[in-house]
């Protein structure tokens, strides 16, 4: 009973609840325009709006959110261990993202002092250590997402066969018949997709919010306006660096065994789609990527920043932080 008091009396414990906020207002903000993305890199025709219209009649609103329990589980699970639902899948990412780089930034450049924010070699390179190590959570949750999503695109035509429901189905489903190891498909390319994706991300943001707002890093006061627009830049900017990857890394996720498997790797995967696609469906679905990015980071930074004021506040903002 007294865990939760001293736990959120500690900095690190409110940065971490702070950033579990933060990674829900994401996810939720952003979800239907993710699963537009994974279905654009994963076909060779077709327009996110032709691919939404399709979705619609055929599946409904909700297919827009399906495998939405996957990344939402892995941002509440440390933030309300205690009320943990047996129909989501564990893990850790949102919530650790910030805590990790709060430490890293620091960590990883001693020169600039306590008093002051870190420097901005200090923000890349912890951003940079952050997406390497949050890709063992967030390979696996990923995984089982672009599973959900593509679900029913693989099966289709195969309605008597048993497809697994939910995150846990599906979780349950590739540890059987892919082991351990099925889990972590993909794994190397989340890891050289998000290590630079992160230091581009948290670098662009403390940059940006300092153009907006000179010396808001120190002081803290920029408005909530501030915060969503280095917050949305930040994401666009971290996608335009990385994108070619995830088409990759969404290719190699969304094959099975049981669907045998066309890419035997990520260079096989790189060069096999260059030459049937051209070298732009190493962009296919940009547009969505750009669009989501810049609506759910605002979301994920203005939440992150909102919360983590109100908890060292004892509950009160101040005025001239909202718009």
């Amino acid at each position: 009973m007294d865990f939760w008091p001293e736990f959120i009396a500690s900095s690190w414990g409110r940065e971490f609840v702070a950033g579990g906020f933060g990674g829900i207002a994401g996810i939720i903000s952003g979800y239907p325009l993710d699963t537009l993305r994974i279905r654009l890199q994963q076909s060779s025709s077709g327009s996110a709006f032709g691919i939404l219209r399709r979705v619609m009649s055929s599946e409904g609103p909700a297919a827009l959110y399906r495998g939405m329990g996957a990344p939402l589980a892995s941002v509440t699970f440390q933030v309300m261990a205690k009320h943990w639902d047996t129909d989501s899948v564990c893990g850790l990412q949102n919530a650790m993202v910030f805590q990790t780089y709060a430490i890293l930034s620091r960590a990883l450049d001693s020169s600039a002092s306590a008093n002051d924010p870190p420097s901005y070699k200090g923000v890349a390179l912890g951003g940079l250590g952050t997406g390497a190590i949050q890709s063992i959570i967030l390979s696996p949750v990923e995984l089982i997402k672009i599973r959900l999503q593509l679900q029913n695109r693989s099966h289709a035509n195969l309605q008597e066969v048993a497809v697994p429901k939910g995150p846990l189905g599906v979780a349950k489903s590739i540890l059987k018949t892919e082991g351990l190891k099925g889990m972590y498909r993909g794994f190397v390319i989340t890891v050289l997709r998000d290590a630079p994706a992160y230091g581009v991300y948290f670098w662009t943001y403390e940059y940006m919010r300092e153009q907006f707002h000179p010396g808001c890093r120190k002081n803290g006061q920029e408005s909530v306006r501030t915060v969503l627009t280095a917050g949305g830049l930040a994401g666009v900017a971290s996608w335009l660096c990385c994108y070619p990857l995830d088409v990759v890394k969404t290719r190699l996720q969304a094959q099975s065994p049981s669907s045998q498997l066309k890419y035997r790797g990520i260079l096989d995967c790189f060069s096999r789609s260059v030459k049937e696609d051209g070298y732009c469906v190493l962009w296919r679905g940009l547009g969505t990527a750009v669009a989501r990015a810049f609506v759910v980071n605002g979301a994920v930074f203005a939440s992150y920043e909102t919360a983590l004021r109100f908890l060292f506040n004892n509950g009160n903002i101040q005025a001239e932080n909202t718009i």
